[in-house]
């Protein structure tokens, strides 16, 4: 299969739309990061969603509409603080679990009687949405478990031959992927994965909001994973990953005693300064280390990176949602100074 490289323009969306319509998969731009766009209600498409991944089908599909009032064709029930937040955050990088009918085949839902519902924003994935006419599963457009793409060449380096098209809408803005919650009641929200609306953003909507255990730590055996994300091994290079929390001098001891071929290390900006080892940075705050966390993860594969230790982010706003995608990069592997 050759995978065709198709540009923003109105032709090619239409093109792009087109394909996804006729049970094809197309490597498609959101705000958060790169997706492999198929018709949700299409068992043969997701199929092919999960063998271009290489995933394993017990891990569920979010669902793309083109706007949250859609969100009725394809679920049971819908709460009334899901109305509150859709006013809020839709369209945004916001995903919504809630149960779904019968139209979303249990393919897509990884097998669990829930569906993630979202509005996306970025215009390009909103006309591909609207001009296809299907609601759109979307999982991140890397191989499972390699860090996510960010911009069209990560989708075409992981993708060509595998799908039909990816369409170049220019690098995303967030760099991670949406947050997901769940409703533990009619005014308190679950936190699935955390993403670039925070905990904080969601308390001016609802009142509690409860951070998932899950987020920080492995399920447990038998466990099932209701949101993406959750169940295996996430984000990681072909590198050993290495989490170090604490101060810079510390983490500056760290790796002068395991300094060797092949070592380097992910730091902040302005930590370079008087840092006499291999590294790189990925951000002066939790906003841009959330930017450009896969970009840097990806970098270091190509120069043949064998070990990275990273300096951790806070777990406060979006750097719970950048400290979430290391964990699970370095396989739960954290040093704490």
């Amino acid at each position: 299969m050759e995978t065709i490289l198709l540009s923003d323009s109105a032709e090619d969306v239409s093109a792009a739309a087109e394909l996804i319509k006729n049970g094809e998969v197309v490597g498609i731009p959101t705000e958060t990061v790169y997706g492999l766009g198929a018709d949700a209600c299409n068992e043969a498409a997701v199929r092919a969603v999960f063998a271009a991944k290489g995933r394993p089908a017990d891990n569920p599909l979010i669902v793309h509409l083109a706007d949250f009032s859609q969100a009725a064709h394809y679920t049971l029930f819908i709460p009334p603080l899901a109305y509150k937040l859709a006013e809020r955050f839709c369209p945004g990088p916001l995903t919504m679990v809630l149960p779904k009918n019968e139209k979303i085949p249990m393919v897509t839902s990884g097998g669990l009687d829930t569906v993630g519902i979202r509005v996306p924003s970025h215009p390009v994935m909103h006309g591909i949405i609207e001009r296809s006419g299907c609601p759109i599963a979307a999982p991140s457009a890397n191989i499972s478990g390699l860090p996510s793409p960010t911009c069209a060449e990560h989708v075409m380096k992981d993708m060509n031959g595998r799908i039909s098209a990816v369409l170049d809408g220019g690098d995303s803005k967030f760099g991670v992927e949406s947050t997901v919650i769940s409703f533990d009641s009619d005014d308190t929200v679950r936190i699935l994965r955390p993403g670039a609306v925070t905990r904080e953003m969601l308390l001016g909507v609802c009142r509690e909001v409860v951070i998932d255990p899950a987020i920080l730590r492995e399920l447990k055996e038998g466990e099932k994973a209701v949101s993406p994300g959750m169940k295996y091994k996430h984000y990681s290079p072909k590198a050993d990953i290495i989490m170090v929390e604490g101060e810079l001098e510390g983490f500056k001891e760290i790796i002068s005693r395991n300094n060797g071929e092949g070592v380097y290390s992910l730091i902040f900006d302005g930590d370079e300064k008087d840092f006499p080892y291999r590294h790189f940075t990925y951000g002066a705050d939790s906003s841009e280390q959330a930017h450009w966390l896969f970009q840097r993860l990806r970098e270091l594969d190509e120069i043949g990176a064998k070990k990275v230790y990273v300096r951790a982010p806070l777990k406060d706003g979006v750097g719970l949602a950048v400290y979430n995608r290391l964990i699970r990069a370095a396989g739960f592997e954290v040093i704490r100074i």
